[in-house]
Protein backbone atom coordinates (compact mmCIF):
# COMPACT_ATOMS: atom_id res chain seq x y z
CA UNK A 1 0.00 0.00 0.00
CA UNK A 2 1.61 3.09 -0.99
CA UNK A 3 1.55 5.67 1.59
CA UNK A 4 0.11 9.11 0.91
CA UNK A 5 -1.01 10.62 4.29
CA UNK A 6 2.67 11.03 5.57
CA UNK A 7 1.14 13.07 8.55
CA UNK A 8 0.04 9.90 9.87
CA UNK A 9 2.78 8.03 9.43
CA UNK A 10 5.29 10.31 10.28
CA UNK A 11 6.64 7.75 13.03
CA UNK A 12 6.71 4.77 11.26
CA UNK A 13 8.53 6.57 8.36
CA UNK A 14 11.08 7.95 10.76
CA UNK A 15 12.02 4.72 12.47
CA UNK A 16 12.64 3.32 8.88
CA UNK A 17 14.58 5.86 7.93
CA UNK A 18 16.60 5.52 11.08
CA UNK A 19 17.20 1.71 10.39
CA UNK A 20 18.24 2.53 7.06
CA UNK A 21 20.65 5.11 8.21
CA UNK A 22 21.92 3.00 10.69
CA UNK A 23 22.82 -0.09 8.15
CA UNK A 24 25.64 -1.63 6.79
CA UNK A 25 24.88 -0.18 3.30
CA UNK A 26 24.61 3.41 4.69
CA UNK A 27 27.45 3.56 7.18
CA UNK A 28 30.01 4.41 5.08
CA UNK A 29 28.55 7.04 3.32
CA UNK A 30 27.95 10.22 5.64
CA UNK A 31 26.80 12.21 2.32
CA UNK A 32 23.88 9.94 1.64
CA UNK A 33 22.72 9.25 5.13
CA UNK A 34 22.44 13.21 5.43
CA UNK A 35 20.80 13.54 1.85
CA UNK A 36 18.34 10.70 2.47
CA UNK A 37 17.15 12.27 6.14
CA UNK A 38 16.76 15.75 4.58
CA UNK A 39 14.57 14.03 2.17
CA UNK A 40 12.42 12.02 4.18
CA UNK A 41 11.91 15.40 6.75
CA UNK A 42 10.67 17.17 3.37
CA UNK A 43 8.60 14.58 2.49
CA UNK A 44 6.53 14.03 6.07
CA UNK A 45 6.43 17.85 5.91
CA UNK A 46 4.58 17.74 2.64
CA UNK A 47 7.54 19.92 1.02
CA UNK A 48 9.26 17.70 -1.37
CA UNK A 49 7.02 18.48 -4.27
CA UNK A 50 8.54 22.06 -4.25
CA UNK A 51 12.31 21.11 -3.96
CA UNK A 52 14.22 22.66 -6.57
CA UNK A 53 18.06 21.23 -7.11
CA UNK A 54 20.26 23.97 -5.26
CA UNK A 55 17.94 23.83 -2.19
CA UNK A 56 19.05 20.21 -2.06
CA UNK A 57 22.62 21.29 -2.80
CA UNK A 58 22.50 23.70 -0.02
CA UNK A 59 20.62 21.68 2.90
CA UNK A 60 21.32 18.31 1.91
CA UNK A 61 24.63 18.15 0.57
CA UNK A 62 25.98 21.07 2.59
CA UNK A 63 27.28 22.85 -0.37
CA UNK A 64 28.23 26.30 -0.27
CA UNK A 65 25.90 29.33 -1.46
CA UNK A 66 27.96 29.43 -4.89
CA UNK A 67 26.38 26.09 -6.22
CA UNK A 68 25.65 26.12 -9.64
CA UNK A 69 22.96 23.37 -10.78
CA UNK A 70 24.02 24.75 -14.32
CA UNK A 71 27.38 23.97 -14.50
CA UNK A 72 27.20 21.32 -11.02
CA UNK A 73 25.85 17.88 -11.15
CA UNK A 74 27.24 16.82 -7.53
CA UNK A 75 22.99 16.92 -6.65
CA UNK A 76 22.08 14.27 -10.02
CA UNK A 77 25.48 12.50 -9.04
CA UNK A 78 24.50 11.81 -5.10
CA UNK A 79 20.52 11.24 -5.86
CA UNK A 80 21.51 8.47 -8.56
CA UNK A 81 23.79 6.72 -5.54
CA UNK A 82 21.03 7.16 -3.15
CA UNK A 83 18.25 5.31 -5.48
CA UNK A 84 21.05 2.76 -6.46
CA UNK A 85 22.00 2.33 -2.54
CA UNK A 86 18.45 1.98 -1.55
CA UNK A 87 17.90 -0.44 -3.89
CA UNK A 88 21.26 -2.49 -2.67
CA UNK A 89 19.75 -2.16 0.72
CA UNK A 90 16.34 -3.82 0.14
CA UNK A 91 18.22 -6.73 -1.75
CA UNK A 92 20.43 -7.36 1.69
CA UNK A 93 19.15 -5.97 5.04
CA UNK A 94 16.12 -4.58 4.50
CA UNK A 95 14.52 -7.43 2.54
CA UNK A 96 12.22 -8.15 5.44
CA UNK A 97 11.96 -4.65 6.49
CA UNK A 98 8.42 -3.48 7.03
CA UNK A 99 8.17 -0.86 4.49
CA UNK A 100 9.88 0.08 1.11
CA UNK A 101 11.77 3.45 0.70
CA UNK A 102 11.80 4.26 -2.47
CA UNK A 103 13.36 7.70 -4.76
CA UNK A 104 11.89 7.46 -8.28
CA UNK A 105 14.08 8.58 -10.77
CA UNK A 106 14.40 12.09 -11.76
CA UNK A 107 12.26 13.27 -8.55
CA UNK A 108 13.35 14.99 -5.29
CA UNK A 109 10.41 12.70 -3.47
CA UNK A 110 10.75 9.62 -1.68
CA UNK A 111 8.07 7.27 -2.12
CA UNK A 112 6.84 5.31 1.31
CA UNK A 113 5.24 1.87 0.95
CA UNK A 114 3.83 -0.61 3.28
CA UNK A 115 5.05 -4.76 2.43
CA UNK A 116 2.35 -6.32 1.06
CA UNK A 117 2.31 -8.84 -1.87
CA UNK A 118 5.01 -9.38 -4.03
CA UNK A 119 4.59 -8.48 -7.96
CA UNK A 120 3.89 -10.20 -10.31
CA UNK A 121 7.24 -10.80 -12.74
CA UNK A 122 5.00 -11.32 -15.77
CA UNK A 123 6.67 -10.70 -19.90
CA UNK A 124 8.52 -8.00 -19.90
CA UNK A 125 8.19 -6.62 -16.38
CA UNK A 126 10.39 -5.60 -13.71
CA UNK A 127 12.73 -7.30 -11.13
CA UNK A 128 12.02 -5.15 -7.90
CA UNK A 129 11.62 -8.31 -5.58
CA UNK A 130 9.75 -7.80 -2.96
CA UNK A 131 8.89 -10.27 0.17
CA UNK A 132 5.26 -11.14 0.86
CA UNK A 133 3.98 -10.65 4.37
CA UNK A 134 0.97 -12.97 5.17
CA UNK A 135 -2.02 -10.98 5.93
CA UNK A 136 -5.60 -12.11 7.88
CA UNK A 137 -8.65 -10.40 6.83
CA UNK A 138 -11.90 -11.31 8.93
CA UNK A 139 -15.28 -10.58 6.38
CA UNK A 140 -18.40 -10.51 7.93
CA UNK A 141 -20.95 -10.20 5.22
CA UNK A 142 -24.28 -10.16 7.77
CA UNK A 143 -25.53 -6.68 8.84
CA UNK A 144 -24.40 -5.26 11.75
CA UNK A 145 -26.68 -5.78 14.97
CA UNK A 146 -25.89 -5.20 18.25
CA UNK A 147 -25.60 -7.93 20.85
CA UNK A 148 -24.68 -8.58 24.49
CA UNK A 149 -21.63 -10.64 24.57
CA UNK A 150 -21.31 -12.92 27.97
CA UNK A 151 -18.11 -13.22 29.62
CA UNK A 152 -17.46 -16.56 28.23
CA UNK A 153 -18.11 -15.18 24.95
CA UNK A 154 -15.70 -12.88 25.42
CA UNK A 155 -12.85 -15.36 26.39
CA UNK A 156 -13.85 -17.74 23.36
CA UNK A 157 -14.06 -14.70 21.07
CA UNK A 158 -10.49 -13.67 22.31
CA UNK A 159 -9.02 -17.16 22.41
CA UNK A 160 -9.78 -17.96 19.03
CA UNK A 161 -8.35 -14.34 17.67
CA UNK A 162 -4.88 -15.35 19.81
CA UNK A 163 -5.22 -19.10 17.97
CA UNK A 164 -5.62 -17.44 14.27
CA UNK A 165 -3.00 -15.10 15.26
CA UNK A 166 -0.95 -18.06 16.42
CA UNK A 167 -1.72 -20.45 13.20
CA UNK A 168 -1.21 -17.14 10.43
CA UNK A 169 2.55 -16.64 12.31
CA UNK A 170 3.46 -20.37 12.17
CA UNK A 171 2.13 -20.63 8.41
CA UNK A 172 3.67 -17.53 7.03
CA UNK A 173 6.97 -17.85 9.11
CA UNK A 174 6.70 -21.25 7.27
CA UNK A 175 6.22 -20.26 4.11
CA UNK A 176 8.90 -17.20 4.24
CA UNK A 177 11.45 -20.14 5.33
CA UNK A 178 9.97 -22.05 2.27
CA UNK A 179 10.39 -19.33 0.27
CA UNK A 180 14.01 -18.61 1.03
CA UNK A 181 14.51 -22.16 0.54
CA UNK A 182 13.62 -22.14 -3.02
CA UNK A 183 14.98 -18.34 -4.01
CA UNK A 184 18.64 -20.19 -2.52
CA UNK A 185 17.79 -23.22 -4.94
CA UNK A 186 17.52 -21.20 -7.72
CA UNK A 187 20.59 -19.66 -6.92
CA UNK A 188 22.13 -22.76 -6.94
CA UNK A 189 20.79 -23.56 -10.18
CA UNK A 190 22.02 -20.78 -12.18
CA UNK A 191 25.37 -21.21 -11.03
CA UNK A 192 25.94 -25.09 -10.42
CA UNK A 193 28.65 -25.20 -13.11
CA UNK A 194 30.61 -22.80 -11.66
CA UNK A 195 30.23 -23.63 -7.89
CA UNK A 196 31.57 -26.95 -9.16
CA UNK A 197 35.35 -27.51 -7.97
CA UNK A 198 36.32 -29.96 -10.64
CA UNK A 199 37.74 -26.82 -13.04
CA UNK A 200 39.49 -23.85 -11.98
CA UNK A 201 37.43 -20.60 -12.92
CA UNK A 202 38.63 -17.12 -14.64
CA UNK A 203 36.39 -14.00 -14.17
CA UNK A 204 37.71 -12.38 -17.62
CA UNK A 205 37.39 -8.88 -17.40
CA UNK A 206 37.09 -6.18 -20.42
CA UNK A 207 40.28 -3.95 -21.16
CA UNK A 208 38.87 -2.29 -23.96
CA UNK A 209 41.85 -0.95 -26.76
CA UNK A 210 43.04 3.07 -26.42
CA UNK A 211 44.81 4.94 -29.04
CA UNK A 212 47.43 6.20 -27.43
CA UNK A 213 49.09 9.63 -29.19
CA UNK A 214 52.11 10.60 -27.35
CA UNK A 215 51.41 14.49 -26.98
CA UNK A 216 51.72 16.89 -24.18
CA UNK A 217 49.74 16.09 -22.79
CA UNK A 218 49.02 12.60 -24.13
CA UNK A 219 45.62 11.51 -25.87
CA UNK A 220 43.48 8.50 -25.72
CA UNK A 221 41.52 7.78 -28.17
CA UNK A 222 38.71 4.94 -28.17
CA UNK A 223 36.48 4.14 -31.05
CA UNK A 224 34.30 1.11 -30.27
CA UNK A 225 34.26 -0.32 -33.48
CA UNK A 226 37.72 -0.83 -33.51
CA UNK A 227 39.15 -3.98 -30.96
CA UNK A 228 42.18 -4.74 -33.42
CA UNK A 229 45.00 -2.78 -33.53
CA UNK A 230 45.39 -3.08 -37.41
CA UNK A 231 41.98 -1.63 -37.74
CA UNK A 232 43.27 1.75 -35.56
CA UNK A 233 46.30 1.69 -37.79
CA UNK A 234 44.27 1.84 -40.97
CA UNK A 235 41.73 4.39 -40.03
CA UNK A 236 42.34 7.55 -41.41
CA UNK A 237 40.08 9.66 -38.80
CA UNK A 238 42.92 8.74 -36.23
CA UNK A 239 45.72 9.21 -38.65
CA UNK A 240 44.24 12.63 -39.12
CA UNK A 241 44.10 13.39 -35.99
CA UNK A 242 47.66 12.23 -34.95
CA UNK A 243 48.79 14.37 -37.50
CA UNK A 244 46.84 17.39 -36.01
CA UNK A 245 48.27 16.88 -32.87
CA UNK A 246 52.14 16.97 -34.46
CA UNK A 247 52.22 13.08 -34.32
CA UNK A 248 53.75 10.83 -36.17
CA UNK A 249 52.28 7.37 -34.21
CA UNK A 250 50.24 5.95 -32.03
CA UNK A 251 50.42 3.00 -29.69
CA UNK A 252 48.02 0.58 -28.11
CA UNK A 253 46.77 1.16 -24.24
CA UNK A 254 44.84 -0.85 -22.65
CA UNK A 255 45.07 0.76 -19.23
CA UNK A 256 41.35 1.70 -18.36
CA UNK A 257 38.14 -0.22 -17.78
CA UNK A 258 34.39 0.91 -16.71
CA UNK A 259 33.41 1.15 -13.09
CA UNK A 260 30.73 -1.09 -14.05
CA UNK A 261 33.13 -4.36 -14.38
CA UNK A 262 34.73 -3.03 -11.04
CA UNK A 263 31.26 -3.56 -8.89
CA UNK A 264 30.16 -6.90 -11.04
CA UNK A 265 33.74 -8.10 -10.21
CA UNK A 266 33.26 -8.04 -6.73
CA UNK A 267 29.50 -9.03 -7.09
CA UNK A 268 30.46 -12.17 -8.68
CA UNK A 269 33.66 -12.69 -6.32
CA UNK A 270 31.41 -12.37 -3.51
CA UNK A 271 28.83 -15.39 -4.84
CA UNK A 272 31.73 -17.75 -6.17
CA UNK A 273 34.71 -17.10 -4.12
CA UNK A 274 35.18 -19.52 -1.30
CA UNK A 275 38.42 -21.10 0.44
CA UNK A 276 38.52 -24.62 -1.76
CA UNK A 277 37.85 -22.40 -4.65
CA UNK A 278 40.19 -21.52 -7.42
CA UNK A 279 39.26 -18.32 -9.07
CA UNK A 280 41.35 -15.70 -10.98
CA UNK A 281 41.09 -12.23 -12.95
CA UNK A 282 42.31 -12.33 -16.49
CA UNK A 283 41.81 -9.49 -18.74
CA UNK A 284 40.09 -10.28 -21.77
CA UNK A 285 42.92 -9.25 -24.29
CA UNK A 286 45.10 -12.14 -22.56
CA UNK A 287 42.43 -15.09 -22.45
CA UNK A 288 43.75 -17.34 -24.54
CA UNK A 289 41.84 -20.09 -26.72
CA UNK A 290 43.27 -22.76 -24.52
CA UNK A 291 41.92 -21.24 -21.42
CA UNK A 292 38.32 -21.25 -22.80
CA UNK A 293 39.04 -24.48 -23.29
CA UNK A 294 40.58 -25.69 -19.63
CA UNK A 295 38.51 -23.68 -17.08
CA UNK A 296 35.37 -22.50 -16.45
CA UNK A 297 34.86 -18.30 -17.62
CA UNK A 298 32.70 -15.69 -16.98
CA UNK A 299 33.39 -12.71 -19.26
CA UNK A 300 31.73 -9.14 -17.75
CA UNK A 301 32.41 -6.08 -20.34
CA UNK A 302 30.82 -4.76 -23.48
CA UNK A 303 29.43 -7.31 -26.21
CA UNK A 304 32.07 -7.07 -29.15
CA UNK A 305 34.81 -7.57 -27.32
CA UNK A 306 34.33 -11.11 -25.97
CA UNK A 307 31.52 -12.42 -28.80
CA UNK A 308 34.30 -12.39 -31.69
CA UNK A 309 35.78 -15.33 -29.22
CA UNK A 310 32.57 -17.07 -29.39
CA UNK A 311 32.84 -18.34 -32.92
CA UNK A 312 33.26 -21.73 -33.81
CA UNK A 313 31.60 -22.98 -30.46
CA UNK A 314 29.57 -26.32 -30.28
CA UNK A 315 26.66 -23.93 -30.00
CA UNK A 316 26.51 -20.38 -31.69
CA UNK A 317 24.26 -18.09 -30.15
CA UNK A 318 21.05 -17.04 -31.00
CA UNK A 319 20.64 -13.93 -29.74
CA UNK A 320 23.84 -11.79 -31.42
CA UNK A 321 25.11 -8.28 -29.76
CA UNK A 322 25.85 -5.44 -32.34
CA UNK A 323 27.25 -1.78 -31.96
CA UNK A 324 23.36 -0.58 -30.96
CA UNK A 325 21.25 -3.21 -29.44
CA UNK A 326 20.63 -6.91 -29.95
CA UNK A 327 19.83 -8.97 -33.06
CA UNK A 328 17.53 -12.06 -32.68
CA UNK A 329 18.71 -14.51 -35.85
CA UNK A 330 15.26 -16.54 -34.69
CA UNK A 331 13.07 -14.55 -33.82
CA UNK A 332 9.30 -16.23 -32.46
CA UNK A 333 5.80 -15.47 -33.92
CA UNK A 334 5.68 -11.52 -33.33
CA UNK A 335 8.90 -10.94 -31.81
CA UNK A 336 11.10 -8.40 -33.24
CA UNK A 337 14.06 -8.93 -34.85
CA UNK A 338 16.46 -6.34 -33.23
CA UNK A 339 16.52 -4.73 -29.69
CA UNK A 340 17.96 -0.82 -30.49
CA UNK A 341 19.72 0.35 -27.51
CA UNK A 342 18.40 4.32 -26.91
CA UNK A 343 20.74 6.36 -24.69
CA UNK A 344 22.29 9.80 -24.37
CA UNK A 345 26.02 10.37 -22.98
CA UNK A 346 26.24 14.11 -22.55
CA UNK A 347 26.02 16.27 -20.55
CA UNK A 348 24.57 13.31 -18.56
CA UNK A 349 24.61 9.36 -19.24
CA UNK A 350 21.29 8.05 -19.10
CA UNK A 351 18.54 5.94 -21.47
CA UNK A 352 17.61 2.15 -22.17
CA UNK A 353 19.89 -0.38 -23.13
CA UNK A 354 19.68 -4.21 -23.75
CA UNK A 355 21.96 -6.62 -21.60
CA UNK A 356 23.09 -10.25 -23.10
CA UNK A 357 23.76 -13.34 -20.45
CA UNK A 358 25.15 -16.33 -22.86
CA UNK A 359 25.75 -19.49 -21.27
CA UNK A 360 27.50 -21.76 -23.69
CA UNK A 361 29.98 -24.54 -23.41
CA UNK A 362 33.42 -24.40 -24.26
CA UNK A 363 35.55 -25.14 -27.36
CA UNK A 364 35.57 -28.83 -26.38
CA UNK A 365 32.20 -29.24 -24.57
CA UNK A 366 33.74 -29.83 -20.99
CA UNK A 367 33.33 -26.61 -19.11
CA UNK A 368 31.09 -23.90 -19.09
CA UNK A 369 31.34 -19.97 -20.77
CA UNK A 370 29.19 -17.45 -19.02
CA UNK A 371 29.13 -13.77 -20.60
CA UNK A 372 27.48 -10.58 -18.90
CA UNK A 373 27.77 -7.93 -22.17
CA UNK A 374 26.16 -4.85 -23.14
CA UNK A 375 26.95 -1.91 -24.94
CA UNK A 376 27.15 0.46 -21.54
CA UNK A 377 28.46 -0.82 -18.33
CA UNK A 378 25.16 0.07 -16.47
CA UNK A 379 23.86 -2.72 -18.67
CA UNK A 380 26.05 -5.70 -18.04
CA UNK A 381 26.10 -4.66 -13.95
CA UNK A 382 22.12 -4.70 -14.38
CA UNK A 383 22.56 -8.35 -15.66
CA UNK A 384 25.02 -9.78 -12.93
CA UNK A 385 22.89 -7.49 -10.31
CA UNK A 386 19.95 -9.78 -11.49
CA UNK A 387 21.80 -13.18 -11.24
CA UNK A 388 23.41 -12.75 -7.74
CA UNK A 389 20.57 -11.72 -5.75
CA UNK A 390 18.56 -14.36 -4.71
CA UNK A 391 15.16 -13.43 -5.14
CA UNK A 392 16.23 -12.08 -8.46
CA UNK A 393 17.25 -15.22 -9.35
CA UNK A 394 13.71 -17.33 -8.11
CA UNK A 395 12.16 -15.17 -10.48
CA UNK A 396 14.47 -15.55 -13.41
CA UNK A 397 14.27 -19.96 -12.73
CA UNK A 398 10.10 -19.04 -12.97
CA UNK A 399 10.81 -17.61 -16.50
CA UNK A 400 12.99 -19.42 -18.02
CA UNK A 401 11.15 -22.57 -16.84
CA UNK A 402 7.99 -21.09 -18.45
CA UNK A 403 9.52 -20.18 -21.44
CA UNK A 404 11.68 -23.40 -21.57
CA UNK A 405 9.90 -26.25 -21.30
CA UNK A 406 9.03 -26.27 -17.10
CA UNK A 407 13.20 -26.73 -16.00
CA UNK A 408 16.21 -24.27 -16.38
CA UNK A 409 17.76 -25.26 -19.52
CA UNK A 410 21.58 -26.13 -19.43
CA UNK A 411 22.17 -23.58 -21.51
CA UNK A 412 20.44 -20.38 -22.56
CA UNK A 413 20.59 -17.28 -23.45
CA UNK A 414 18.81 -14.43 -21.36
CA UNK A 415 18.04 -10.76 -22.32
CA UNK A 416 17.65 -8.29 -20.24
CA UNK A 417 16.15 -4.41 -20.90
CA UNK A 418 17.70 -1.46 -18.35
CA UNK A 419 17.03 1.74 -17.99
CA UNK A 420 20.08 3.89 -15.98
CA UNK A 421 21.34 7.21 -15.35
CA UNK A 422 24.54 7.99 -14.69
CA UNK A 423 26.08 4.88 -15.33
CA UNK A 424 23.53 3.47 -12.51
CA UNK A 425 20.62 0.78 -13.35
CA UNK A 426 17.52 1.76 -12.26
CA UNK A 427 15.15 -0.76 -13.62
CA UNK A 428 15.64 -3.89 -14.41
CA UNK A 429 13.44 -6.06 -17.38
CA UNK A 430 13.32 -9.31 -18.15
CA UNK A 431 12.50 -9.62 -21.91
CA UNK A 432 12.90 -13.18 -23.53
CA UNK A 433 14.84 -16.50 -22.37
CA UNK A 434 16.26 -18.75 -25.27
CA UNK A 435 17.34 -22.13 -24.62
CA UNK A 436 20.74 -23.27 -27.06
CA UNK A 437 20.58 -27.18 -28.20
Amino acid sequence: MLLEDKSTMAEPIQRQIERIVHSEQFRSSEVLRRLLTFLSEKAIAGEADNLKEYVVAIDGLGKSSTYDPQHNSAVRIQMGRLRQRLAEYYRSEGKNDPMIVDLPKGRFRLTFEERSNAPIFGQESSLSPTLPVPTIKILDSAPHRPTKLSLLQLVGGIMAVVLLVGLGYVLGHSTRQQSAADRGQDLETLWAPFFSRKLPLILSIEDPLFAEIRSNPGVYVRDRSMNEWSDVVSSAALNKLTGALNQSEMHPSRYYTAFGEAEASFLLGGLLKTPESALSIVRTSQLSWQQLADNNVIFVGVQNLFFNQLRNMPIAPQLVPELNGVRDEHPGNGQPDFYADEYTTAPSEQGTIYALVTHLPGPNGKNDIESFTSNRSAGYLGAVQSFTDPQFAHLLAIKLKEETGGKVPRFYQVLFRVRYRDGVPTEIKFVLGREMH
